[in-house]
């Protein structure tokens, strides 16, 4: 296994030592930490400091890869569902942990519920195509939804900063990171549509 599929499994990892983690941490009142305007639960910090590491060696095995033409099979499959997991299991819990809530920022249920959803139905295109000997790589909409999806995490991990300093100047309390949040529920969408779409001979090869 070459060094960029080993940093895709180290984010898999990774994950899975973050969900830990969060549950352990629950069981602690730790005081709260403040970056300007923003008032941010420590839990949450913790959350992003790890996070962002995990981002990294998403950008990282795609460099790597493409620099060294490492680019492998096993690549296009893992790289997706690390992504997957380390971004959907952060939204998941950033929905059902009400009690350590950061502030007024967070994603919308039914964001979420799309999100999701649209990842399931490309995992299941994803699966029809490796019984049929095809592995589908990600495409572009699908690596810009990933960015934006990371991007709006880290926000809503670290309440709004650095826009919390500009509050005053949004007209009827609009934020940027909410903003952020919609047009990545837009592009999951798009991109999803788009995967269908260019991979739909898939569905009727498998039929056969």
């Amino acid at each position: 296994m070459n060094l960029p599929n080993k940093l895709s499994l180290s984010r898999i990892v990774i994950v899975t030592i973050m969900l830990l983690g969060l549950f352990v941490l629950s069981f602690f009142n730790l005081d709260p930490i403040y970056l300007g305007n923003s008032k941010i639960n420590l839990i949450y910090f913790i959350v992003f400091v790890v996070f962002f590491m995990a981002a990294f060696t998403d950008y990282l095995d795609g460099h790597l890869a493409r620099k060294y033409n490492l680019i492998t099979d096993l690549g296009r499959f893992l790289d997706p569902i690390a992504d997957k997991l380390l971004v959907n299991s952060l939204i998941i819990f950033l929905i059902v942990t009400p009690s350590y809530a950061a502030g007024n920022i967070s994603f919308s249920l039914w964001c979420v519920i799309l999100l999701i959803m649209r990842d399931l139905i490309v995992d299941a295109l994803r699966l029809i195509a490796i019984s049929n000997n095809k592995v589908i790589a990600a495409n572009i909409f699908g690596k810009i939804k990933t960015v934006l999806q990371m991007v709006a995490i880290s926000f809503v991990l670290l309440n709004n900063w650095p826009f919390s300093y500009f509050d005053q100047s949004f007209p009827v309390g609009l934020k940027i990171t909410n903003l952020i949040i919609y047009l990545a529920t837009l592009v999951s969408l798009i991109s999803g549509i788009i995967y269908l779409i260019e991979n739909r001979h898939v569905f009727k090869k498998d039929e056969k």
